[in-house]
């Protein structure tokens, strides 16, 4: 599809590391007094490896508080779920990481949350949470698998229903994929998925390959064995290409999408390629 762009071919349990890396911004966050979110656990999860990651992939042109991407991100998805979350909901986080959703948000009494990700990381988590693990405030089952493979099966036997409405979420994980398997995840999601299912993604333009300032953070990344490896200019029709209904597109500093944290200076038009990132939510359609 044109307006993609796909770099290296790496296994994806080579990510791990980011998770420490955002388990650090969200804990710098919720330090601060104008916090867009507070996550408590944050700082336990990161730990030193995480608060040095945080220093080794400190952009360039980044604030010295921070990329603000990363917080306007977390409040999005934060934002997302508890408007698109009804009684009678499983959610599914697509990459969970040390994504601590599950202890944090206020959720309904039935809510069901699977978490999937790598079995390793999944494990290193719990044994970082082995004193908070009861302390959810909704019904949290792990799913340790690939998402890079097959992992419905996996999904459904730790009692994921089918037919059961669905909130899933895939936050920072698709532009870790090649566009085929980042296509394929969302694709797998659709099809298990009832009409009126809602997505949240988050997805990078191809900007982010070509230009000079960012080519430092990229080799980082790629240095940690977790190179981003997929962008697109059409963050919409990519989503839709992948059987869902596209209800918004945003980008930080648009309304919905700025808590006050994004410079004005760096809102620019679509047409203007710089590196992007994108903010979407969707729904499962009807049955044709």
């Amino acid at each position: 599809m044109s307006g993609e762009t796909t770099v290296g071919e790496k296994p994806l349990g080579a990510v791990a590391k980011t998770a420490l890396w955002t388990a650090a911004a969200r804990a710098r966050e919720s330090a601060r007094p104008d916090r867009l979110f507070h996550d408590p656990l944050a700082h336990l999860l990161a730990g030193d490896e995480g608060r040095r990651l945080l220093s080794h992939f400190h952009t360039d042109r980044a604030p010295t508080d921070g990329n603000p991407f990363l917080a306007i991100r977390t409040r999005w998805f934060d934002d997302f779920l508890t408007r698109a979350v009804r009684p009678g909901c499983q959610v599914v986080a697509l990459a969970a990481g040390l994504d601590t959703r599950a202890f944090r948000l206020s959720w309904p009494d039935d809510t069901v949350l699977f978490e999937l990700d790598q079995p390793d990381l999944l494990a290193a988590k719990a044994h970082r949470l082995r004193e908070h693990l009861g302390r959810a405030r909704c019904r949290r089952r792990e799913v340790p698998v690939d998402l890079g493979g097959d992992w419905v099966g996996h999904l459904v036997d730790a009692g994921y229903a089918p037919d059961r409405p669905t909130v899933w979420f895939a936050e920072g994980l698709l532009f870790y994929l090649s566009a085929d398997a980042a296509r394929a995840v969302l694709r797998r999601a659709a099809s298990l998925s009832v009409p009126g299912c809602r997505l949240a993604a988050d997805l990078i333009g191809t900007g982010v390959f070509k230009f000079p300032y960012t080519r430092g953070f990229l080799r980082r990344l790629e240095a940690a064995g977790s190179p981003w490896r997929f962008g697109t200019d059409e963050p919409g029709r990519f989503v839709a290409d992948a059987d869902w209904r596209v209800d918004s597109v945003l980008e930080p500093g648009m309304p919905g999408a700025d808590y006050g944290r994004w410079p004005a200076a760096s809102i620019l038009p679509a047409a203007v390629r710089v590196p992007r990132s994108y903010l979407l939510a969707a729904t499962a359609p009807p049955v044709p």
